[in-house]
């Protein structure tokens, strides 16, 4: 079971979900488009037990608390500042970081910018940001994987996607999420402003500097069925991290790997921290 907090900060307060004894080994999670921190809520409950102190928050614009209006508030400085408030606010000077999706590319860019705070990097889907960006300049596939990102940032998108009961979004998850996991999502994004602030995080714009190799002990989880992310970064990953590195590739995994293989997922954490 996971128990809910308000984890203050000078940003406002992020919801969360927590398990595990208070003075356990602290591991943070972040979620992706368009989920919650719900989506951890197995790797949570299971860390929790295992004695780890597990957190997972709904992020920058998910958290009503933390719902600022201009799109220039959800850069990727925010989004990494949020993550050791957060962190500074459990009081936990090092952690273990987990991200997938856009929570992962928030962790890529902690664990760059701040190597001494985590313990260890997990990201899930999303590889190294330069891997990506490389791989969508030299790879057709990785071009057109990557194509939505410029519908997205149109004023029309919230739109189309809650309309007929938010269809398009539901689509998103392709069928490997249950239904009543997606309607707490989509009951979420519905809220005034939440879709909004969700797609503020493609809208943005990118970071001012470059991230360069990432000395966190790492593990890079991608799933051969991912419709976002190709095998052509998820291989040049390797060439971004300095520190050691372990890559699991699963067959026939969709892109929403803390869902439809938690146990899977939840057992290579462990490995992980345990290495």
């Amino acid at each position: 079971m996971t128990e809910q907090l308000g984890v203050e900060t000078a940003e406002g307060v992020f919801d969360a979900i927590a398990a595990g004894p208070e003075d356990g080994r602290p591991v943070l999670f972040l979620h992706g488009f368009p989920e919650a921190a719900t989506a951890w809520e197995h790797q949570v409950a299971v860390l929790g037990r295992a004695g780890y102190r597990a957190v997972a928050f709904d992020q920058r614009g998910y958290s009503p608390g933390v719902r600022p209006e201009r799109a220039l508030e959800y850069g990727l400085e925010s989004l990494v500042g949020d993550v050791l408030a957060v962190a500074d606010s459990l009081g936990w000077s090092r952690f273990d970081l987990v991200g997938h999706d856009w929570g992962a590319t928030v962790a890529w860019w902690t664990a760059y910018e701040h190597a001494d705070r985590l313990r260890t990097l997990t990201a899930v889907s999303t590889p190294h940001p330069r891997a990506l960006a490389d791989a969508v300049q030299t790879d057709e596939d990785q071009h057109m994987r990557s194509a939505y990102l410029t519908e997205w940032r149109q004023s029309s998108t919230e739109r189309r996607m809650l309309a007929d009961d938010g269809a398009a979004l539901r689509r998103m998850f392709e069928w490997q999420v249950t239904p009543s996991r997606i309607d707490d999502y989509l009951r979420r994004l519905a809220e005034p402003g939440a879709l909004t602030a969700a797609l503020n995080w493609y809208r943005a714009g990118r970071p001012g500097g470059r991230i360069e190799h990432v000395s966190v002990p790492t593990m890079y989880v991608w799933s051969t069925e991912d419709v976002a992310f190709g095998s052509t970064a998820a291989f040049d990953t390797a060439k971004w991290v300095s520190g050691p590195y372990r890559f699991e590739m699963l067959e026939d995994v969709s892109h929403w790997v803390p869902e439809q293989v938690p146990e899977i997922l939840t057992a290579l954490l462990l490995e992980h921290f345990r290495s």
